[in-house]
């Protein structure tokens, strides 16, 4: 399993910043590794069931399956990723500068469910998939700062 963590101070309050993350529909307008992103079903919130289009070195590759496993609002959110890439992900936020702020911290736990050759595969993009999450934080900061 491989761990990424990316850490950035958004100049936007924790609302706004939550605002953003839980457009699930909006999400690959930020995140430059997803197609298109469809909710499964009516629950948005703890429990909702997402279809994810995940794009590898551009291309639509695989559609996986999310599962919002933590949803507490301005705070915290946690998935569980349950297709050919299973782990978790987290985004958790914390107020700075008195609300003005986001500490923003984005956490993903992953695994390919081909043993040792997708353990291989997916060491080998790791730098691919740092540098996109960089990215989406990056993208994320223009939509809720701008």
């Amino acid at each position: 399993m491989v761990r990424i963590l990316e850490r950035a101070v958004l100049r936007a309050s924790p609302d706004r910043v939550w605002e953003v993350l839980t457009d699930w529909e909006g999400q690959a307008g930020w995140m430059p590794d997803v197609a298109w992103i469809r909710l499964l079903g009516e629950e948005r919130g703890l429990g909702a069931r997402l279809a994810v289009r995940t794009k590898v070195f551009g291309l639509p590759a695989t559609t996986d399956r999310i599962e919002v496993t933590g949803f507490e609002p301005g705070k915290r959110l946690a998935v569980d990723h349950l297709g050919l890439v299973r782990g978790w992900g987290e985004w958790r936020l914390e107020p700075r500068d008195g609300g003005a702020a986001t500490a923003f911290e984005w956490e993903e736990r992953l695994q390919l469910r081909v043993p040792v050759v997708g353990g291989l595969a997916l060491l080998a993009y790791l730098p691919v998939q740092r540098a996109m999450l960089r990215r989406s934080v990056g993208n994320l900061r223009g939509l809720v700062e701008g």
